[in-house]
């Protein structure tokens, strides 16, 4: 599959992949999205270019803003509350975009090789590094979680205790970069195994 193949369908499963994350909160809390706000994320980036004293602190402070947040804002309480979301942050987009590429060359690639072992790691390869990035990718926030917008909160919507789901907070990064070489080994291993013969 050639590079711009792969990158395009990378963009269309990091689409279904937010669409899938909407879909799972509109079902999880039973309530449509009643909201929808556009962030003026390169006005926000720039701002924090002019503002960040040390560069090398601000690609970390960037890929936190949002371009998108889709919701449901609740007015029982007062004034009102947004109760979950979905945020949209180029950073993770771009960071699902590149997983979806990886995924759809090793899709490529591992079906060119004939049923056998290195097939079977491949696709498990694979899988589980699309398993590992699309857990560390989520962007939902839910009010019982502080509305921070991140995969521990997607954890705890699925019935993880909120404590125990943010005890997983600090091993986020290092679930995503093993997601991300299992997926390069999806990549490689049809290269290897022709190298070496075999199936």
């Amino acid at each position: 599959m050639s590079l711009a193949r792969s990158l395009a369908a990378g963009a269309a499963l990091a689409v279904a992949f937010h669409a899938a994350q909407l879909a799972a909160l509109v079902v999880r809390f039973e309530a449509l999205p009643n909201f929808v706000t556009l962030h003026d994320w390169p006005g926000n980036v720039a701002r924090i270019l002019r503002a960040t004293p040390a560069l090398a602190d601000v690609p970390a402070i960037a890929a936190e803003e949002w371009l998108l947040e889709i919701g449901f804002f609740n007015t029982s309480y007062g004034k009102g509350i947004t109760e979950w979301s979905l945020a949209v942050l180029p950073a993770k987009l771009a960071l699902a975009t590149l997983a979806g590429a990886l995924l759809a060359a090793a899709a490529g690639r591992l079906r060119a090789l004939p049923p056998g072992a290195c097939r079977r790691t491949g696709v498990a390869a694979a899988g589980a590094g699309t398993a590992l990035t699309a857990l560390t990718g989520v962007t939902v926030s839910w009010v019982a979680c502080c509305a921070a917008p991140s995969w521990v909160v997607g954890l705890a919507v699925l019935g993880m205790g909120v404590g125990t789901a943010f005890a997983l907070l600090p091993w986020g990064p290092w679930l995503t970069m093993a997601g991300f070489a299992l997926l390069a080994a999806g990549v490689l291993l049809p290269a290897w195994a022709a190298q070496r013969g075999r199936g």
